[in-house]
C-alpha cells in the first residue's frame, strides 16, 4: 500500500490505515493490528479514550515493521485538555504506546480548553515527540478561529464522513486550507443497510468488488484518508484492496446522490451531546 498524502508540514500519510475504536479488549486489538500490519497497512488509529494504546503499542513492537514504516495517530481527550494536563497527556500516551514519538496527534473533541491543549501540542511537536498536529470533529469555523490565533496550523480534521453523510463543502473547505480530511466512521458502522445498498452494489458488481471496498474508495478519490475497523482477517484483507481500480465520473455522482445531510451519530451541537462527552472519563 504506496498510497500517501502529504500533510502540510510535508510529513507522508498513508491515504488508507486501520482503525481501532471500540475494540477495547487488550489481546484482540492487539491480533487485530498485528494482522492488519501484516497485510500491509501502515496507519494505525487509536485514542486515550478507546483505552487500548497498550495493545496498539505491543503489536508494532511484535509486528517485526520497523518503526518509521508506520504512522501512529492518537487522540487528546476532553478530560485531559488545558496546557498542563495536555503536556501530562502527552507523555502518558507515549508511554502506554512504548514510543519515543507520535506520528499524527489529534485534539480530539472541539471542547475544554484547547487553546491551552494547542499550545502543549505545539511545544511537544518542536520537542520532536509529536511529528505533525490535527483535531477532530472541529467545524471549520472552529478551525479558522484555532489557526488565527496560533502557529502551527492543524494538518488533519478528522470527521464523520460516509455515503449517507459526505459533508461536500466541510471537505472542500478543507482541501482549500492544505487540511487533509480524515474519515472516521467511513461505513457508518453499517447503518441504513450500506453494505446492501442497491447504489453501491451495483457499482461494486461492476468493478468486481464489495460495496466496503467502492466506499473506501470512493473516500479516497474524494481526497479523504480512511481508517476502516473490522474484528474480521478477511474484511481487514478486502479492505486493504482497493488501489487496483477507479470509479468513474458518473458513479462519483451516484455515490453523491446519496447523502442524506444528517449526522448519523449526534450533533455536537447540542447542549446535551456536550455535557455527555465533556462528563465521560476514563481511567488506566
Amino acid at each position: 500500500m504506496k498510497n500517501e498524502v502529504t500533510l502540510n508540514n510535508g510529513l507522508k500519510m498513508p491515504a488508507l490505515g486501520f482503525g481501532v475504536f471500540q475494540i477495547p479488549d487488550f489481546d484482540e486489538c492487539k491480533r487485530v493490528v498485528l494482522t492488519a500490519l501484516k497485510q500491509g497497512y501502515r496507519l494505525i488509529d487509536t485514542a486515550a479514550a478507546y483505552g487500548n494504546e497498550r495493545a496498539v503499542g505491543a503489536a508494532i513492537r511484535e509486528s517485526g515493521v520497523a518503526r518509521d514504516e508506520i504512522f501512529v495517530t492518537t487522540k487528546l481527550w476532553i478530560q485531559d485538555a488545558g496546557e498542563q494536563q495536555t503536556k501530562l497527556a502527552i507523555q502518558a500516551s507515549l508511554d502506554r504506546l512504548g514510543l519515543d514519538y507520535i506520528d499524527l496527534y489529534l485534539i480530539h473533541q472541539p471542547l475544554g480548553d484547547v487553546y491551552g491543549s494547542w499550545r502543549a501540542m505545539e511545544a511537544a511537536y518542536r520537542a520532536g515527540q509529536l511529528k505533525a498536529l490535527g483535531v477532530a470533529n472541529f467545524e471549520n469555523d472552529r478551525l479558522q478561529d484555532l489557526m488565527m490565533h496560533n502557529e502551527i496550523k492543524p494538518a488533519v480534521d478528522q470527521i464523520e464522513l460516509h455515503p449517507f453523510y459526505q459533508q461536500p463543502q466541510r471537505v472542500q473547505w478543507l482541501l482549500e486550507h492544505d487540511i487533509v480530511p480524515e474519515a472516521w466512521g467511513p461505513f457508518a458502522e453499517g447503518k441504513q443497510g450500506v453494505f446492501t445498498n442497491p447504489t453501491i452494489q451495483a457499482i461494486a458488481t461492476a468493478h468486481g468488488k464489495t460495496t466496503g471496498q467502492v466506499i473506501l474508495k470512493w473516500l479516497n478519490q474524494r481526497q479523504i484518508v480512511v481508517i476502516p475497523k473490522s474484528v474480521h482477517e478477511a474484511r481487514i484483507i478486502e479492505n486493504a484492496q482497493i488501489t487496483d481500480f477507479e470509479l468513474t465520473e458518473a458513479e462519483m455522482q451516484q455515490m453523491a446522490d446519496l447523502d442524506e445531510k444528517q449526522s448519523l451519530f449526534g450533533n455536537i451541537h447540542d447542549p446535551e451531546a456536550v455535557k455527555q462527552l465533556g462528563n465521560f472519563k476514563f481511567n488506566y
